[in-house]
């Protein structure tokens, strides 16, 4: 089941390949790369570490997951997907019959993860989602019934791509917006994915952002991270596009709260408690580097490359809530079944459009997984970086 489910889906991207984008003549859309903020966000919250707009782990979940995992299959997830970077040594300590971790460094509480003796003791794994062995038996004509699909196109359009920085514009022309393009996408790909028996919804389905926050929400907010962050008397407003101190201003930082942490974690709150799909796909279409951006130098360089969650960075492991939900992620096994999804969609896009794998310049955020070479693990929920 879970092989020609893959075959099934291999089959729906190439049909949209093969439609949108014309075999050998790849569509590719340049926009400007994310800024990076210069100054990290981090928990202006004492007690617990939390991370910027995150809520307070409920640990006792995972209490659902006593012994559902054996000993080396939580070893090979923690050192091959989730932390190839590695972490503080208080914060998982991994035994012969169970696995320690760190609940609250402040408290020094810990939760006690039991492990299953072996294969054979193992419990059920409990899931908001099914895995591809407990969908329905598919039909020759409709291969996809049965199976819920989101689509989540990437980033905001409209009057916020700006703001985003992912928009171009040569002159008078129409401006090039990429989240605008991903919502195009997305509405082209939904009917055909109906076609084949899916259930398909939106993640985001105008260019509004799905978040009732604005930036101004985030002004009190971003003026005590800048503090916190070692910018006493943070500046209220931006200059202008090529302002060199505009990362330490409250308006950028507040637009960065409302875009990247608001307006995605509620992305979130919406598959896992709405929409409840067994498969969302986040469509991006990412730009090259273009020099001065009064005067923009365009590449002919072309790539592809496929993400799944994984790769958290040591810093990222520091908060409690983003490593009870890379726990609960593990736990899940959701890493089971994206990878060979992901090898299987990159492969038949790759053959469809003749694009090479992206090579990320460094291996410092990221981890290559799988056998096709365009699929890596990373934590992208709230990182950003250049190369994307």
């Amino acid at each position: 089941m879970v092989e020609s489910l893959h075959s099934y889906i291999r089959f729906a991207i190439q049909t949209i390949t093969i439609q949108r984008f014309h075999v050998g003549k790849p569509f590719v859309i340049r926009m400007p790369s994310f800024l990076l903020a210069a100054i990290v966000a981090t928990s202006v919250q004492s007690a617990d570490n939390i991370s910027v707009l995150g809520n307070k782990p409920r640990w006792d979940v995972l209490e659902r997951y006593q012994q559902t995992i054996t000993h080396d299959e939580f070893l090979h997830l923690i050192d091959d997907v989730y932390c190839t970077h590695g972490f503080a040594a208080d914060l998982i300590d991994v035994n012969d019959d169970h696995a320690r971790i760190l609940m609250s460094r402040q408290a020094q509480k810990f939760f006690t993860l039991r492990f299953a003796t072996d294969d054979a003791a193992r419990k059920p794994v409990p899931r908001l989602w099914r895995p591809a062995k407990c969908l329905p038996a598919t039909m020759l004509e409709k291969p996809l019934s049965g199976l819920k699909v989101a689509l989540d196109p990437g980033h905001l359009g409209g009057n916020w791509a700006k703001m985003e920085e992912r928009w171009f514009q040569v002159g008078d022309t129409k401006p090039v917006q990429e989240g605008d393009l991903t919502l195009q996408v997305a509405r082209l790909l939904a009917p055909r994915l109906r076609q084949l028996g899916a259930k398909v919804s939106y993640v985001r389905n105008s260019d509004e952002p799905t978040t009732a926050k604005r930036p101004d929400d985030f002004r009190e907010l971003s003026k005590k991270i800048l503090i916190k962050n070692g910018v006493p008397q943070p500046r209220a407003e931006v200059l202008d596009s090529s302002d060199p101190a505009k990362e330490q201003t409250i308006r950028w930082q507040s637009e960065i709260l409302f875009y990247r942490y608001s307006e995605i974690r509620r992305r979130a709150v919406r598959v896992n408690f709405k929409l409840h799909p067994d498969l969302v796909l986040c469509l991006h279409l990412n730009a090259e580097g273009w020099g001065d951006p009064k005067n923009p130098t365009l590449t002919d360089t072309d790539h592809l490359h496929l993400l799944v969650n994984g790769s958290y960075l040591a810093e990222e492991m520091e908060f409690d809530d983003e490593r009870f939900e890379m726990i609960r992620r593990l736990l899940s096994r959701a890493f089971d079944e994206e990878l060979p999804l992901a090898d299987s969609v990159a492969l038949a896009m790759a053959r469809e459009t003749g694009l090479p794998p992206y090579q990320y310049p460094t291996t410092n955020s990221t981890t290559k997984v799988g056998t096709s070479g365009y699929v890596y693990a990373q934590q992208r929920c709230l990182r950003s970086d250049p190369g994307r």
